[in-house]
C-alpha cells in the first residue's frame, strides 16, 4: 500500500491558493482513477483505490499546512507503513511555474508542511514538488503563496494536473524520470535527455577532473615568429628579453 498525501489548507477560502496545489493534484488522481468518495479519517479527507495494481490511499490533511504530518503519520502507523511508502505532493517556490521535481529525503526548504511530515514520519519519504514560481522578493512570498492561481495560470496548471493524474501509475512504479518527462511535455516543455556517464577516452585519464587534465595535459602554444601576425605581436608586447 502507498499513501499519496497532497498538502494544503482546508476550507473554501483556500481552495484556489497556490499553496493548495497538492490538494488539487490528489483531487485530479481521485477523479481520474475512480477512487472511493472522500471520507474523514486520520484528521484528513481520504479516498482509497488502486493504481497499476497497487492499493493507494489519497490524503488531504485537514489540520492546516503546519500540522500536516499529524494526519499522515497517523495513517502511516495505522497501516504499518514506512516512510518510503509515502509520496508527499506540494508547492515549491523555487521551481518555475509548471516545473516538477521528485526526490526521496532531503531538507524541508522552509516549507512548513514538509517540516511537519519530517517530524511525524521521518525524512526518507518521496517528495513531488510542483513549481508555483517565486514572486521576486521575500516580502511578496506570503501573499503569493496564499493567493489564488490567476486565470492565465490555467494554460499550464490544468495540463500539469491532467498529466499527473494520467500517469500516476508511473509514480506507483517509481518511474520518476519518465513521469517528469510526461509532465514536461504536457506543459509545453522539452523532456530532459537521459545521459549516460562519459567513458574515458584514450587521451582522457579516468578519475581526473577536467581541471586537472587541463593542467597536466596542456601543451604550450607556439606563436608565429615571422609574418604579419608576428609583427603585430611585437608591436603589442614588444620584444621581451631584448
Amino acid at each position: 500500500m502507498l499513501i499519496f498525501a497532497g498538502l494544503g489548507n482546508p476550507g473554501a477560502q483556500y481552495a484556489g491558493n497556490r499553496h493548495n496545489i497538492g490538494f488539487m493534484a490528489v483531487d485530479a488522481i481521485q477523479r481520474r482513477h475512480a477512487f472511493s468518495p472522500w471520507s474523514k479519517k486520520f484528521k484528513a479527507l481520504i479516498s482509497e483505490g488502486e493504481i497499476g495494481g497497487e492499493r493507494v490511499l489519497l490524503m488531504k490533511p485537514q489540520t492546516f499546512m503546519n500540522l500536516s504530518g499529524e494526519a499522515v503519520g497517523e495513517a502511516m502507523r495505522f497501516y504499518k507503513l514506512e516512510p518510503k511508502d509515502i509520496l508527499a505532493i506540494y508547492d515549491e517556490l523555487d521551481l518555475i511555474q509548471g516545473k516538477a521535481r521528485i526526490k526521496t529525503g532531503g531538507g524541508h526548504g522552509g516549507h512548513n508542511g514538509i517540516k511537519s511530515l519530517d517530524a511525524h514520519c521521518g525524512r526518507e519519504y518521496r517528495r513531488l514538488r510542483l513549481g508555483i514560481g517565486h514572486p521576486g522578493s521575500k516580502e511578496q512570498v506570503h501573499n503569493h503563496v496564499l493567493g489564488d492561481f490567476a486565470k492565465t495560470d490555467r494554460v499550464w496548471l490544468e495540463p500539469l494536473l491532467d498529466a499527473l493524474a494520467d500517469n500516476a501509475d508511473m509514480l506507483v512504479r517509481a518511474e520518476d524520470s519518465q513521469f517528469l518527462n510526461k509532465l514536461t511535455l504536457a506543459t509545453g516543455g522539452k523532456p530532459e535527455p537521459e545521459t549516460a556517464p562519459a567513458k574515458p577516452g584514450p587521451n582522457k585519464p579516468a578519475g581526473k577532473s577536467h581541471i586537472r587534465q587541463a593542467r597536466n595535459g596542456a601543451q604550450p602554444k607556439i606563436l608565429p615568429t615571422t609574418g604579419p601576425m608576428a609583427d603585430m605581436l611585437k608591436k603589442l608586447f614588444g620584444n621581451k628579453g631584448d
